[in-house]
């Protein structure tokens, strides 16, 4: 039979009540008898009754990771690199609980006595109205790769925009002239970040922006491949394609290849991310690297802090990003 607390409080000839605290690591408790009781704990081989510790503590052991969609638009690397970063760091105290905001009819399942604490990876401002409903439920909630103000709110975010205006440059500095775009999913704010980093490298230098080089992809290697088709059907096609992110690079590269192509002798690519693949296609991918485990784990860290110890102060941090060069692009004679 496994022993209870009050086993314990038998053999440290003290109450229950000292048990239960010390074991919490209350600071009502001296140090000495914290220090028994927990050896005794290690003893008695005694494991902690969460159900019942939930009902005292009103706390329901779950923390929340919410995407704006997971069927639509959510990368199969992007979706497993965020749910690394946040189970490396929230351990095997807490439950975690997965969905896609799309999921979701109305809010009404969202609310205090499920969970603890949200960390949503938004994608798009259309996550407003569950960002607003978490707030009511006086949940704490912890925003990734979008900035969302408001009390309380906790943003991790990477400079996407100046991710994009560098990889750019980039292409600029190696004699590329003509420099297409494959675009994400519409509407979604990574999409209009790398764009404006797009946009605004080439009106910095002078550049032209012709509109038949933006081309929109659905952040997958299946719409990466046929943008880059429809780039090479163009009359003039690009010499060199910024992709928004590392699947759809791959598919383009992919695409080069079917047409007898190569790159980065016929046409250079660069992706967004810096997947864990990223490194191993051939040619290995120059991408920008965007720190999505890491951007996690700071999310899962901040949301521990804010269960312990709630507050209404907002918080923005910033993750940056980094031009990852290697084999799929080339200087293009000027």
């Amino acid at each position: 039979m496994a022993a209870t607390i009050k086993d314990i409080a038998k053999l440290a000839n003290v109450s229950h009540t000292t048990v239960s605290r010390a074991l919490n690591n209350s600071p009502l408790i001296k140090e000495d008898t914290k220090r028994k009781i927990m050896e005794l704990a290690e003893q008695l081989n005694y494991i902690p009754n969460y159900n019942a510790k939930s009902l005292v503590l009103q706390r329901s052991h779950t923390i929340g990771l919410f995407f704006t969609s997971i069927s639509e638009g959510t990368s199969s690397s992007f979706f497993a690199d965020t749910i690394r970063g946040v189970n490396n760091v929230i351990g095997v105290d807490y439950n975690l609980f997965v969905r896609g905001i799309d999921d979701y009819a109305d809010f009404s399942a969202i609310h205090r006595k499920r969970f603890d604490g949200i960390i949503l990876m938004s994608q798009s401002e259309a996550d407003n109205p569950f960002i607003y409903h978490v707030l009511g439920q006086g949940i704490p909630l912890v925003v990734l790769n979008r900035q969302v103000s408001g009390a309380g709110i906790v943003n991790v975010i990477s400079n996407d925009k100046e991710g994009s205006y560098e990889a750019v440059s980039f292409l600029i500095e190696s004699g590329h002239e003509r420099i297409a775009i494959i675009e994400g999913v519409e509407g979604f704010k990574s999409t209009q970040q790398r764009r404006e980093g797009f946009m605004n490298a080439l009106i910095d230098r002078g550049k032209p922006i012709r509109h038949e080089y933006i081309v929109q992809g659905h952040y997958d290697t299946e719409s990466g491949s046929l943008a880059m088709k429809q780039l090479l059907a163009l009359k003039e096609p690009p010499t060199a394609v910024f992709c928004s992110n590392d699947d759809m690079a791959i598919g383009a590269m992919n695409a080069v290849f079917e047409h007898g192509l190569k790159v980065p002798e016929d046409i250079s690519v660069i992706g967004f991310d810096d997947i864990g693949f990223s490194m191993y296609t051939t040619p290995p991918l120059t991408t920008v690297k965007r720190p999505i485990e890491q951007i996690s784990e700071r999310g899962a860290a901040c949301i521990l802090e804010r269960i312990q110890s709630p507050s209404n102060e907002g918080e923005l941090i910033f993750m940056e990003t980094r031009l990852m060069k290697r084999k799929s692009t080339a200087d293009r004679p000027r």
